[in-house]
């Protein structure tokens, strides 16, 4: 009986520390991505994100969860189930991390995803309407006044358009 309870106690202690901290889940989510072992990279980030949600390290790994799947490198999903994860992904870390350096680029991915990947342009252009509202002086603010001048445009489109401003 003693030997039972020792062995319990003994489980439920190295069960207990074997918890990873917040930097060890990134760093092996980071290494994984390397190794291209992205189911396992996915893991760790969302690992992360739920058990350590107060975390420094979370905005960055929701963005890097979100770049994968930007990327299209989960195989088991379309290219659109991996797009829409991905734009869901940038917005959360503008709504769960409004304060975090993260938080502009994600709305605005979630704009040129929308806008370029998906070719919803209702949201893409509320999205990007939102990012200029919010972050008038970020580095992105021309670029997200251009995806709006240029949306639904083909890249020869743009281009005459440009020319033609020009003259």
């Amino acid at each position: 009986m003693k030997f039972i309870a020792v062995f319990i106690m003994l489980f439920l202690l190295v069960s207990c520390g074997s918890k990873k901290s917040d930097k060890e889940l990134f760093d092996d989510a980071q290494r994984n991505l390397k190794e291209d072992k992205i189911p396992e990279a996915v893991i760790a980030y969302e690992e992360l994100i739920s058990n350590y949600s107060e975390s420094n390290l979370a905005p960055e790994a929701l963005s890097q969860l979100a770049s994968v799947y930007q990327n299209k490198r989960i195989k088991s999903l379309s290219e659109k189930e991996n797009l829409e994860k991905a734009v869901m992904l940038f917005k959360k870390i503008h709504t769960d991390y409004p304060q975090s350096s993260y938080a502009p680029t994600g709305l605005f991915m979630a704009g040129f995803i929308s806008a370029n990947e998906l070719k919803n342009f209702d949201q893409a252009t509320e999205i990007y309407n939102q990012f200029l509202k919010e972050y008038p002086d970020h580095d992105l603010i021309v670029s997200a006044k251009a995806e709006l001048e240029n949306m639904g445009l083909t890249p020869e489109e743009i281009l005459k358009k440009n020319l033609a401003k020009e003259n």
